[in-house]
């Protein structure tokens, strides 16, 4: 049952707006949705725990307790209205399936949803889901390649190609990028540096690094990595 009955006014002024619906406001939900929101886009929170809707009022634009997986009390909330909707239920795998169905029915025109595991996600992507996300396994990834390396951070921007965060090698310092051949010997590209005084540059091809640049480089995952390990 809808907590505000008078809520469907808010959530059209809200969808109006750059906006997005989270359905789901456990740890990874409430997580996105105070991203979403330090980033300055209005984020509408529903759950049915009475508890984490009360820990989020304040810190969203506005937040409901609602049973997501009835078609009236999405349409109540005007979710038909918002243009992108993130479903991060995760425990409750039949909730989720649900309410999946529910926003498909309701043509959200995009719709991210949370999958705990490879079967979850198939059945998300098989109903038509627009992108199923798998937070607890890319962050294991992701830290992997941490761990691993030397990279100070990692980004997978697809399967085998990737953007690390790292500190210049000595050996690509005090020469142009490409005299340095970072692209014809180390098969990278820099896009960005930042050098002491700490503000993000652009990476040219004439472009020369000094010791204590960070760098972001982009390429294939085996090379950015081994590329990270470079001194």
């Amino acid at each position: 049952m809808v907590k505000f009955l008078s809520f469907g006014s808010d959530a059209r002024r809200i969808a109006e707006a750059d906006s997005v619906a989270v359905i789901g406001l456990g740890r990874f939900g409430a997580s996105l949705a105070r991203e979403l929101m330090a980033s300055g886009t209005e984020v509408l929170g529903i759950d049915s725990d009475e508890d984490l809707v009360q820990s989020l009022n304040g810190h969203l634009t506005q937040v409901v307790r609602a049973d997501a997986t009835k078609l009236d009390v999405l349409q109540q909330l005007a979710i038909d209205d918002f243009d992108r909707v993130v479903l991060a239920i995760g425990t409750d795998i039949r909730a989720s399936i649900l309410t999946a169905s529910l926003l498909l029915q309701l043509k959200v025109p995009v719709v991210w949803a949370k999958a705990t595991d490879e079967q979850h996600g198939l059945i998300l992507e098989q109903l038509g889901v627009h992108k199923v996300i798998y937070p607890d396994k890319e962050m294991g990834r992701r830290v992997a390649h941490l761990v691993r390396g030397a990279a100070a951070d990692y980004l997978e921007i697809d399967k085998g190609y990737a953007m690390v965060k790292a500190a210049a090698p000595t050996q690509v310092q005090g020469r142009t990028l490409t005299d340095a051949g970072v692209r014809t010997e180390h098969g990278v590209t820099i896009a960005a540096y930042r050098p002491a005084d700490g503000v993000w540059r652009n990476a040219e091809a004439d472009t020369v690094l000094s010791a204590g640049d960070i760098v972001l480089v982009v390429g294939p995952t085996i090379r950015v990595e081994a590329f990270a390990q470079l001194r």
